[in-house]
Order: structure tokens, then C-alpha cells, then sequence
């Protein structure tokens, strides 16, 4: 009994590392392309951020020199056009995404219960219908975009039936929140907003909103990716059991309460994956500025991802293209991380809890 006791662990041992070897021979071929893809080009993008590279020969040759956190410094802290491009790349983008993703899950969410519903005749016609815009070419919609937003426009033309002229979308550059505020006659900034600035920007910049251009371009964004989200929360309210429903409905719980207090919160992982996504699109956009605008009209559509790629191959400064992307990426994972500890679990206390189809405290 003995002998069998200490031979049985050296065969499992053996077996684990002779299973482990032949999991990662599988898994090698994908790690050496990621390798080779993915975290060389990445390392490489490092190093030209710190260097003075004239995207010339090899960033890696004699010549080129070590700059350490010099771009950095420029786009952060130089106080030159740089910074101020990037302040107001960085103030275009966060309106963006300010906007962009809460509608959007909303939109999705709220798609997702109507064809979930099984009283919807045709439901099957929706689902395709508003996933249609998710897999059409981002360059045909932002051009159907600048058709139906011209000054002649479709969109124009309906809002002149109600008596409303509608501006040039891709041409104006006035803050929406401006002019919301010209509206009731404050069209000076205060002095405080006016006299301090960030990036390069005045306070009173920052809280201009975003461009009437840029509007455009969230609306498009909405129009665009509110279906994918859609399916994402489809496949999770689908997956839902009925028991708490159908106990909710019992209490007497109404519509409203029992998707509040029920079925969102049996979402919260769903919610994550869809936010999580949603930041990082909206902070990595790039081709519909590149189609439509081009960071105009005075760069009021200018993002950190379009300003990155003219400033490498544009103006030559692969060193700034570099360190762009590297803030942003750092923005990406830091507004990432802090989206986790907001919609993290939390554990209910044993000795307080609360029936969620009533409000009433046990």
C-alpha cells in the first residue's frame, strides 16, 4: 500500500507536465504570431516614442538619437501648437465619448427588449434590420453622412418643414453648449474659465461641448453600433431565467420594476462588455473623421487617433505619432479600470437586505 501511495502522485505529476508541454506546443504557433505582430511592433512604437526617428531606415540605426520623455513633454506640457492640438483633440474626443457611449447602450438595451419581447410579430426582420448599419462599410455611411448633413441636405430639408433652418453640420464649429448658452444671452466667458487652461485649451473651450460637426459624427456613431450592442444584450436576456419574473409578477411587481430591480441587474456583465467596448471604439476613432473632415472645421473634429496619424505621416514626427498613441492607450486602460471597480460585484450584507421588486427592507 505503501509503494502504491508514492507511485500514484509521480504518475499524475508526470501526466500534468506531459498534458501542459502539449498545451502550449497547441498554443504555441498563436503566441509566436502575436509575438511577431503584435508585441514587436508595439515594443518597437515604444521606442520611437522616446527617440528622434525621422521615419527614415530603421528606427533601431546608429543615428537615431535618445529624446527619453521629450514628446511627452511636448504634447503635455511644451506649451506649443502641439499641446494645444492635442488639448483640443483630447477635448473633441472626451465630448465624443461623453455622448456617444451612454446613448448608445441605451439605444442597444432598449432594442434588445422590444425584439426580445414575444408578442413582436416579425421579430426575426428587426434583429436584421437594426444590425444592418453595424456591418455596412464605416466610409459608405460616413459618406451617406455627409449627403444627408449637407447644407442642401435630407436632414436640412425636414427640419425646414417645421419651420427650424438647419445649419451646415460639417462646416460649423460652434460649441453646442455655446450655443445653448447664446440662446440666453451669455456669449462672454467668465473670467475664470476664460484666463485658465489645460492642454493649451481655456476652461471656457473645454465646456464649449462638442462642434455642431461633431454632433454629425455622434449621431452617426449611435446610428452605427447601436445594433452589435443590441445582439450582445439580446444573447443575455435570452439566457435569463424566468423563476424571479415570474415570482416578482406574484408580489405584484410592476414592468418597470421588475426590469430595474430584476433583469438589469442580472446584466451587469453584459453592461461591462458593452461599455468596455464602446469606450475603447469611441476613444479609437479614426476612419470617419479621416472620410469626413479631417479634424475640420478648425479642429473641432480633430481625435488623438487622426492627430496621431498626421503628425507621423503628415509632418514627419513619428516620435509625437508615437507618444499619442501611447496616452491614449494609457487614457484607454485607465478609464477601463476604473468602469471595472464602478460595476463590480458587491457583496449583499447577511443582515440587511433589500426585496427588490418592492423596496421593502428585511
Amino acid at each position: 500500500m505503501t509503494a502504491i501511495s508514492t507511485k500514484a502522485p509521480r504518475r499524475r505529476s508526470a501526466v500534468s507536465r506531459g498534458e501542459s508541454l502539449s498545451g502550449w506546443l497547441f498554443v504555441s504557433p498563436v503566441l509566436i504570431v502575436l509575438g511577431l505582430f503584435l508585441a514587436v511592433p508595439v515594443l518597437m512604437a515604444l521606442w520611437v516614442s522616446v527617440s528622434d526617428w525621422t521615419g527614415r531606415g530603421s528606427p533601431f540605426a546608429a543615428g537615431v538619437g535618445f529624446v527619453g520623455a521629450q514628446n511627452y513633454r511636448d504634447l503635455l506640457g511644451g506649451g506649443s501648437l502641439a499641446e494645444r492640438d492635442f488639448g483640443l483633440s483630447l477635448r473633441n474626443n472626451a465630448w465624443y465619448v461623453i455622448l456617444v457611449v451612454p446613448i448608445q447602450t441605451a439605444v442597444a438595451l432598449l432594442l434588445a427588449v422590444l425584439v426580445n419581447r414575444q408578442v413582436l410579430r416579425g421579430r426575426g426582420f428587426f434583429r436584421t434590420a437594426f444590425y444592418f448599419p453595424s456591418v455596412t462599410s464605416s466610409v459608405a455611411i460616413t459618406v451617406l453622412w455627409l449627403f444627408l448633413f449637407s447644407q442642401s441636405g435630407a436632414v436640412n430639408k425636414l427640419l425646414s418643414f417645421v419651420g427650424i433652418t438647419g445649419p451646415a453640420w460639417f462646416n460649423d464649429a460652434s460649441g453646442v453648449l455655446h450655443n445653448l448658452l447664446a440662446v440666453i444671452g451669455v456669449t462672454q466667458p467668465p473670467a475664470l474659465l476664460a484666463d485658465h487652461t489645460a492642454l493649451g485649451v481655456s476652461w471656457w473651450d473645454w465646456l464649449a461641448g462638442p462642434s455642431v460637426a461633431m454632433s454629425a459624427f455622434i449621431l452617426m456613431a449611435v446610428f452605427t453600433t447601436s445594433g452589435t450592442f443590441m445582439l450582445l444584450f439580446l444573447a443575455a436576456l435570452q439566457n435569463l431565467g424566468g423563476d424571479v419574473q415570474e415570482a416578482a409578477m406574484m408580489d405584484g411587481a410592476s414592468g418597470w420594476q421588475r426590469f430595474w430591480r430584476i433583469t438589469l441587474p442580472q446584466l451587469r456583465p453584459t453592461l461591462f462588455t458593452v461599455l468596455t467596448l464602446g469606450l475603447i471604439g469611441t476613444w479609437q476613432v479614426f476612419d470617419q473623421i479621416y472620410t469626413g473632415t479631417q479634424g475640420g472645421p478648425q479642429k473641432t473634429t480633430l481625435t488623438p487617433a487622426y492627430l496621431s496619424y498626421t503628425s507621423a505621416f503628415g509632418e514627419q514626427e513619428w516620435g509625437r505619432g508615437a507618444a499619442i498613441a501611447f496616452v491614449l492607450f494609457v487614457i484607454i486602460v485607465a478609464l477601463t479600470i476604473l468602469q471595472r471597480i464602478v460595476l463590480r460585484e458587491r457583496a449583499v450584507s447577511k443582515r440587511r437586505t433589500r426585496l427588490y421588486t418592492t423596496g421593502v427592507e428585511r
